[in-house]
């Protein structure tokens, strides 16, 4: 299959490109590289580097090679940046998608795998979170991705589009040479990394007042390579389904607390944290159900032990300090 990752330059996205790469699909990557980057594309996918917003130059990409299949991962991710300048990500998450849909429209490209969010759902009800829960975003990031997975509905309905949406939890860890760096970074596990590289004095806590155990956020941590086979099997089943919804998660929480004192363990050092103001549209807990889609795709997590996530993430930082250092 000929496959068009955008966002395939970004921590997830070159991740679910190897993945594809290794089970013999041809892979096209579409970046702008703002947060992405040139070393992260592995070997045997050309990139192509463009604005998922400039409708002529989609047009050229799909009128030059022949393509069976979009993958999505283009978009900002920063859900407290995004309740300081929502309309970033309205533009960038929701205007620039509808766009690329159009673009997929004109050539007759019917499957499309969507990189979605649990930030659908705010401030869920009741936890493990299910796929019918409430959708209630807290901030525009969220809010983003609901505005996009209500556009594929539509698109299904009418155009006949295949989708399939996968709600991310928190991605984590490395898989070899590919590791997360977003500039700036944003993420409590990298973060946390970075103090014991001596690169930050401490690790900031958002709020310890949270309706928790020990007062901190509390969120459900995935591993990216067992966020990529949910991918690589959403895609296949998108040649016997048309619409496709599934939570992709671990199942389990850890708070804040619980990450840094894991991260102490794995690479022994102190990593200093201090206590600081709680960001706007942050949910309390965020933690999946994931028995739909282990249930219909057999898709199991494969590295579920949080030590072992950060771990992989740990040994790519001690050898990527600089991140990609393009």
């Amino acid at each position: 299959m000929n496959v068009l990752v955008t966002g395939g330059a970004g921590y997830v996205g070159s991740v679910v490109v190897a993945e594809l790469l290794k089970v013999g699909h041809q892979v096209t990557v579409y970046d702008n590289l703002s947060q992405g980057h040139r070393q992260a594309v592995p070997a045997g996918a050309e990139l192509v580097v463009g604005e998922v917003g400039d409708r002529r130059a989609l047009d050229l990409l799909f009128e030059s090679r022949s393509v069976d299949a979009v993958m999505h991962f283009a978009a900002m991710i920063g859900a407290a940046e995004s309740m300081q300048v929502p309309q970033r990500y309205f533009r960038n998450n929701c205007a620039n998608t509808l766009t690329l849909l159009e673009a997929m429209l004109a050539r007759r490209v019917s499957r499309f795998v969507f990189s979605s969010s649990a930030a659908l759902y705010g401030n869920p009800e009741r936890i493990p979170i299910e796929e019918s829960a409430p959708l209630r975003p807290t901030n525009p990031y969220g809010e983003s991705k609901l505005m996009v997975e209500r556009l594929l509905d539509w698109f299904n309905r009418i155009h006949g589009l295949r989708y399939a949406s996968l709600r991310y939890f928190n991605a984590a860890g490395a898989a070899g040479a590919l590791g997360e760096d977003h500039r700036p970074e944003s993420h409590l596990i990298p973060l946390t990394l970075k103090v014991a590289l001596g690169q930050r004095d401490h690790v900031a806590i958002f709020g310890t007042g949270y309706p928790t155990p020990d007062g901190t956020c509390i969120r459900d941590y995935i591993h990216v390579l067992d966020l990529a086979a949910a991918h690589l099997l959403a895609l296949e089943a998108l040649t016997q389904h048309d619409r496709l919804i599934y939570n992709v998660g671990n199942g389990r929480g850890f708070s804040v607390r619980q990450v840094i004192e894991v991260a102490r363990r794995v690479t022994g050092h102190p990593i200093p944290a201090v206590a600081t103001t709680p960001r706007p549209g942050d949910p309390a807990i965020l933690v999946a159900s994931s028995e739909k889609i282990q249930r219909e795709l057999n898709w199991r997590p494969k590295y579920p032990d949080l030590e072992a996530i950060i771990a992989s993430a740990w040994e790519w930082h001690r050898r990527h300090p600089d991140g990609y250092n393009e």
